[in-house]
């Protein structure tokens, strides 16, 4: 296996002046009660036996929670100073320590900058910290949705989203945040000690996303929307798992038939499904769907040919009874949700691309079984149908788990390793030169996410070596 499950350094408090500091950065509120620091320190990373190990007892020593623009200067300017490590946080809900400070130091909460700046014909700007769900509680009315949105919907930051994530539930229409168009700009401000704001328009923005918060202070982003659909839940049920399969991969070609998500879930998987056990066949395999209300009867329609059947619908937004919306049971719900029942349980994040997708599922799926249980987020990569694998995996040992990556490597099924924290291993495990450029000029002494690009601590700048670099 190419990635060594690298150890972080030992947890460190760092030895600054903290009451100082506050005075500097006044009037910024801050928090400085271990407990609520310690709180504000962590995410899901124990989603990962892996991560479990290496990062529980790594905390911040301070946070710090701006308001405005101004504020977040102030911050980035005094840590710049002092040499104090800065990790940028939303409402941590990422699942592999993006957001975890491994050199202490101060946390930047940003959830208070929360405010919609505009909404003019399907562009949005919007400041970091505002929660996607109270995002289109203000959009839906006037016709607007997220093209795409993780499964933490309901508790997740745009700005954390941007910084942290790829793609979620509507990636079967537009993508994910690399592809063009999706992120338009990004307003960020650079850690030094006279911070700059920068703006980075059209493929620039790149730079930043997805970069775990490594290079730069995103304090607006300005996103591309979707016309809102009303959209139904359902689950569709098959006997055989690679029918479900099959029925997913016509689904999303059937381009006149409106839907914005489709999961294929193994039963080994949709056992934990607590909530929907009541309307679930024992031992058949289901599929999460969204579709848009006028193609329900052609979408049932292609269910009956391909032998399946529609065993629970609801409309999204009636959210009444005791089942949560169907998208807090696919993506790294799914995990979640399999977690509440069984602690032992881990999962994968592996690509199956395209177009011999299908055929490669069904192989690793009669390879593994029930050891590593289909989970299936089918999405649009390069113009192309493909999938997502986010399976899980009856964890015994590290051992093991290193096997079963190795084994889907060596298929063709390319894995996004969920059991590491370095920036770059838990993507394609190669240097993202514009975003390392780009860290080089915005963070030149190394403060922010300590430890977490792999690229500058190998190659390791010594103070001033980066004088020369412009944004």
């Amino acid at each position: 296996m190419k990635n060594e499950w690298k150890d972080p350094p030992a947890p460190a408090s760092h030895n600054a002046d903290w009451a100082a500091f506050k005075a500097a950065i006044a009037p910024v509120e801050t928090i400085d009660e271990p407990a609520l620091v310690k709180q504000k320190s962590r995410d899901f990373y124990w989603y990962s036996p892996v991560l479990k190990r290496q990062l529980g007892k790594h905390f911040g020593d301070l946070v710090a929670i701006p308001k405005s623009e101004e504020e977040v200067i102030k911050v980035a300017s005094e840590c710049a100073k002092r040499r104090i490590p800065l990790t940028v946080r939303g409402a941590g809900t990422g699942n592999y320590g993006q957001a975890m400070p491994l050199a202490g130091g101060v946390v930047l909460d940003m959830t208070s900058m929360d405010k919609i700046v505009s909404l003019d014909k399907g562009t949005l700007k919007v400041q970091p910290g505002m929660k996607l769900i109270d995002l289109e509680a203000q959009t839906l009315p006037q016709g607007w949705e997220l093209r795409f949105h993780p499964s933490t919907r309901r508790t997740a930051t745009i700005g954390g989203f941007i910084a942290g994530g790829s793609g979620g539930i509507g990636s079967i229409n537009f993508g994910v945040l690399r592809d063009r168009g999706n992120v338009k700009a990004l307003r960020v401000v650079t850690v030094e000690e006279t911070p700059r704001i920068v703006t980075l328009v059209g493929d620039d923005a790149q730079k930043v996303v997805h970069a775990y918060g490594t290079n730069g202070i995103v304090t607006e982003l300005e996103i591309a929307m979707a016309r809102a659909w009303p959209w139904t839940d359902c689950v569709a049920s098959f006997p055989d798992f690679m029918a479900s399969v099959r029925f997913a991969q016509s689904l999303c070609e059937a381009d006149a038939i409106v839907k914005k998500e489709v999961a294929p879930i193994a039963w080994g998987a949709a056992k934990y499904f607590k909530p929907l056990l009541g309307h679930l066949k024992e031992g058949e395999h289901i599929v999460i769907c969204m579709i848009a209300d006028p193609s329900l009867e052609a979408f049932k329609d292609l269910l009956a040919e391909h032998g399946g059947s529609l065993v629970y619908s609801r409309a999204l937004a009636d959210e009444s009874g005791e089942i949560p919306p169907l998208y807090e049971f696919t993506w790294n719900h799914t995990t979640l949700q399999a977690l509440k029942v069984d602690k032992t349980i881990t999962y994968l994040q592996t690509l199956f691309p395209p177009p011999q997708h299908v055929a490669l599922v069904e192989k690793l799926w009669k390879a593994f079984g029930d050891e590593v249980p289909m989970h299936l987020e089918f999405v649009r990569l390069g113009g192309q149908v493909a999938c997502f694998g986010l399976q899980l995996v009856r964890y015994t040992t590290q051992e093991r788990l290193a096997e079963i990556i190795a084994a889907h490597e060596a298929a063709g099924a390319p894995i996004f390793d969920p059991h590491t924290y370095l920036l770059e291993d838990g993507g394609m495990r190669v240097v993202d030169e514009a975003q390392y450029e780009f860290k080089r000029a915005a963070d030149p002494h190394g403060l922010l996410n300590k430890f977490k690009m792999r690229a500058w601590d190998e190659r390791t700048p010594t103070e001033g070596k980066w004088a020369e670099v412009n944004l």
